[in-house]
Order: C-alpha cells, then structure tokens, then sequence
C-alpha cells in the first residue's frame, strides 16, 4: 500500500502540485496564462467542465443525499509534514494514508494528499471560486484521491479526486489565530520557488477552525491549474475561514508569487446542488438587512453595478426620440398554457421558470431572435398605496412590474452576459384596475396612465397566485401544472407600443448586456392579489432606485398617440365644431 500510494503521487504531482515545469505556464507575465492553458500540450483546460465556477445561489438545487462528512485525522498534529514553495502557490504535503474524507455524498473513501492556497490579498480579491459574484481574499484546497482506483486511472475517472475549497476572508478586529499566527510565520522561509520547511504542532481542524462543515456546495468540474484534467468532486464550503488580514498578507509579502486563481469558468449547464443544512446565502439585498444595499452594489465583487448604463431609469416622455424601426413584436408560444414550468422563491423575487426552448421573442426592432427564459416580479409593500415599479414614467412609479428575460439564441448565457444586445428584457408596468393617481409624480395622470383596454385574465392571476403559499421559504419551488399562458397574464395590453432603451441587469452584477423595452400601457391586475406577493414571501421594496440616463437616448414606437394625453382626444370634437 506504500508504494502505490507513493506511485499515486508522482502521477498526481503532475497537474496537483505544479510540477508541470513552471515555466510552461503562469497567471500572468509568461506565454501561457490561463487564457492560453488550452494551448499546452495534453491540456484539458478548454474542457467543458471546467473550475472555478461562480456558485449562483438562486439556481442551487438541495440534495438531501449532502449529508455530513466523516474527516478522519483532520485533528492530528503529525498530519502536515512540510510547507513548500512550488513556485505557484503555498502547499502543504500529508503524510501517506494518514488523513481521509468520506460521506458528505462523496462515493467512496479518498486519501488526502495537500493542500494549497490561491490569493490576491492586497486587492481583497483572490479566490478561485466565487459566491453570486463575490470573490473572497483566499481559497484553501484540500486535495483528495479516491481510495480503490489505480493510481494511473485516477486522473481518468471523473470523480478520481474530490477537492474541498474554503473561501478565507480577512478580519481587522484584534482577534489573531494562534495557529494561523503560527502557520503563516513559515512563509518567511520558503521565499523562493522549491523551498520547503518542516511543520510541526499544527492540524487541518486548526486551520479551519469552526467552520459549519455540514454547510456547503457540490459540483462535478476540474483542477483548476495545467492540465486542467476534468476529474474533480468539488466542495465549496458555504461559510469562511476568518483570518487576520495582517497575518495574510504575509502570502503576498514573504514569497515571490503574484496573485494566483484562475478566472472563473462557464458553467456550461452543470448544476450545483446544495447540502440540506446550507441556508440561502445573499450577498446583496434591497432593504437594511444585509451589507450590500443597492447604494453598495457596485461594491461587490466583479460588480458592473457603478457602470455608465445602467438600469432601470426614469423615462421622460418629453426626451423620447420615435424611431421608425421599433415594429410589431413577434411572440412564440407566448400563448401555450403548459410554458410556465415552475415558480420559485429566489431570495429576492418570485420567478416562474420555463420550459426550455419553448417560448421565444422576435422582431420589435430586435436584431436577433431570443429565448425567453423566465420572467419575474417586482413590488412595494402590501398597502393599496405601495408603489413597487423599477422604471419610471414621467416620475411615476406603478406598484408592480414584471420583467420577462429572454437570451439571444445564438449565445450561450455566459456569453450572452458579456455582449451589448445578449438579454431582451420586456417590461410590463402594473397596477390595479381603478388606480389613476401618479404615487410619486407632478405629471398629470392623464400622460402616462395606461387606458382600461389592458386589463389581463383575472383567473389566471388567481392560479399564479395561489402558488405564492407553496413558497414561501426562500430557494423553495413548486410545478405550475394550471393552464396558465404568458398571455393570459398579460391580458390585451398593447404591446404594439412601447419604449426601447440599452441598458443592465436591475440586480447584482448589473451586468450591461439588455436591449430593454418597456410597453406604454400597463397590466391591470386586482390589488387583492398584488399584496399576495409581498405577503407570502415577506419581501418589501424589492425594486433599484432608477439610474442615471447619461448619454443614452430612449426611444419610442412612430405611433406617437400614446403619449398624447387623452383629454386631447376629447376635445376633438369640439374644436373641430369650433374651428372647421
């Protein structure tokens, strides 16, 4: 058993340990960076399961098979034999079929080998993984080798090794580790690449410290340096380890290795599940409950929330240019009673997911043909005076609006993210039946109110609706099995008039990839079943404050009519009498 275990790290020590000569590949400063690692010979970095991935908690699922793992000599002080300087990060060596993992919905029992760090400390920001978006200082890998395979398969079976990832965030209060005081003063003596030293009276259960280890996040996907090779259990543990930043940063003062993740990979429909102890985490919210309110979204993590075009914005109605190529809509299977698939509490809102590939958007001016995606809902509070819309009109805010998100077809939605025109966000302003009143405007009422031709089908909010007690528990999902079509909600708005501006994502990371349009006449629907929304889920306001037009033009359909008050129209007649 020696010897095999030996022989398991040679071949491991290939792509684990960075022994793939150090000069064929870097994070930055040499001919192969990580955008450039596909290129290397034998690599498998341009895989399609590939780490690290950014874990998107609203579409984490809970596997009940995530149970508790069992960590067999984590506690021990002869565990960890040295501390090395490998060139491209800090690992620590374990002795041979000493330390072991097992449960935790791993199949099998797996040998931990070492464990390394990635780090960009100085700019708070190193991390390979991301949570919604948000990269912590430090990540620690406990890298592990399934027990029963021989140790030249090991790299060729896709859960060969399982790797568990603790995000590390720095702390400034006056609390130091002992043991990270202690682990981190060897750092000193391993200043260049191949310099290694003996670690005594140190543990792993040290070093994690009291981490929720029941808490955390599973996925197939790779390691995450050269070559990349697709054959990695991953666990993210949900909660940080919290270590001092001055102790820190010594990672970065006392060797010579630069900032050192990988970034974040497409997730190229993988899913991530989610162990059942591990609670929604939100790093950003709308109201005083968490650190990042939409004042600090531009805060966060890889965050286009402070960028030059975001949304939603106001729309005045006065600055709006026609333009002759915004045309009718085309909309597939906006009609079909069996699109909506499910309805979920996100955290946030309340989103109705549908069937793939069933629902799609064309023209109205757009350049391509999308996929709709799903849709969802924005709102105030339960009060018959709440006002809850994101966009604007006129300064007037409606009590709701429904925003249903589609993606160019030719894209993927990682790269649709990243491109000007990648979503087609359609927005539907809604208020009840009788509602006249601007909540929040000098306009007259009477520019911006929708006519009572747009009233939708009462029945079909009632099913929708009566959905909302199914979930209220946050991440919580039920089947839509009522036949209820996207048109029914809708109802006969027109939908042949409208505005069209280039704007964001209205939630974090804003990313600015939305030809936005908003329809000129609203939904109507009850007020009885709008407060439905705030009240099962127990979410207020959950709408971002308009943004700054800028440069930006809006347009608007050549049917100008509908910004003509309706008082003009009256008067016709008269004036006609009068005058002709």
């Amino acid at each position: 058993m020696q010897s095999k275990m030996c022989l398991l790290r040679l071949v491991l020590g290939l792509t684990l340990v960075a022994l793939v000569k150090s000069n064929l590949w870097c994070y930055s400063g040499c001919g192969h960076t990580p955008e450039h690692w596909e290129a290397l010979d034998e690599s498998h970095c341009g895989g399609q399961k590939q780490s690290p991935i950014d874990i998107v908690t609203s579409v984490v699922t809970i596997d009940p098979n995530l149970g508790n793992f069992t960590f067999v000599n984590f506690s021990s002080q002869s565990a960890i034999k040295n501390i090395t300087n490998n060139g491209h990060s800090v690992q620590c060596d374990i002795e041979v079929d000493m330390v072991e993992v097992s449960g935790g919905g791993l199949d099998g029992e797996y040998s931990v080998l070492q464990f390394h760090f990635h780090w960009d400390v100085a700019n708070n920001s190193g991390s390979e993984h991301t949570l919604d978006g948000h990269r912590y200082p430090m990540e620690m890998h406990i890298v592990t080798a399934k027990k029963g395979i021989l140790p030249n398969e090991t790299l060729n079976h896709n859960d060969g090794l399982a790797v568990l990832g603790f995000f590390i965030d720095a702390t400034e209060d006056g609390n130091i580790s002992a043991p990270w005081e202690t682990f981190t003063s060897y750092l000193k003596d391993i200043p260049e690449e191949g310099l290694s030293v003996k670690v005594d009276n140190i543990t792993i259960d040290d070093l994690i410290g009291n981490v929720d280890r029941t808490k955390f996040y599973r996925y197939m996907g790779s390691l995450t340096t050269p070559y990349c090779n697709q054959a990695v259990v991953w666990t993210i543990f949900q909660e940080p380890i919290k270590v001092h930043k001055d102790l820190l940063l010594r990672f970065s003062t006392d060797n010579g290795i630069a900032p050192n993740y990988r970034p974040i990979q497409p997730l190229n429909g993988r899913n991530i599940t989610a162990s059942p102890a591990t609670p929604p985490l939100h790093l950003w919210c709308y109201e005083d409950h968490c650190d990042y309110t939409p004042s600090h979204w531009s805060e966060l993590s890889g965050s286009h929330c402070g960028d030059e075009s975001q949304s939603p914005i106001d729309i005045s109605t006065d600055t709006v240019v026609e333009n002759e190529a915004l045309n009718s809509f085309n909309f597939t299977n906006f009609d079909n009673k069996h699109a909506i698939k499910s309805i979920t509490n996100t955290g946030h809102t309340v989103q109705c997911v549908l069937e793939d590939g069933l629902v799609e958007v064309s023209g109205g001016g757009l350049s391509h043909v999308y996929s709709t995606l799903q849709f969802h809902f924005h709102w105030g509070t339960e009060s018959a005076h709440s006002v809850g819309s994101e966009h604007t009109v006129d300064q007037k805010q409606y009590p709701m609006e429904m925003h249903i998100v589609s993606k160019r077809k030719d894209l993927t939605l990682d790269e649709a993210l990243k491109t000007p025109d990648g979503l087609a966000v359609l927005g539907f302003l809604i208020e009840a039946p009788s509602s006249t009143k601007s909540s929040s405007s000098t306009a007259p009422a009477e520019t911006t109110s929708p006519t009572s031709s747009s009233a939708s089908n009462a029945e079909a909010w009632k099913a929708l609706t009566h959905h909302l007690p199914d979930i209220k528990d946050v991440e919580s999902e039920v089947e839509v099995t009522d036949e209820i079509s996207i048109d029914d909600l809708l109802g006969n708005v027109n939908r042949e008039s409208y505005f069209r501006y280039s704007g964001s994502l209205t939630t974090p990371s804003c990313n600015e990839a939305v030809v936005w349009t908003i329809f000129k006449e609203s939904v109507k629907v009850d007020q009885v079943l709008m407060a439905m929304f705030p009240e099962n889920t127990g979410y207020h306001n959950i709408f971002r404050p308009t943004q700054p037009l800028h440069s930006r033009k809006i347009f608007t359909t050549a049917a100008a009519a509908g910004l003509v008050p309706v008082w003009v129209y009256l008067l016709l007649p008269c004036l006609c009498t009068l005058f002709c």
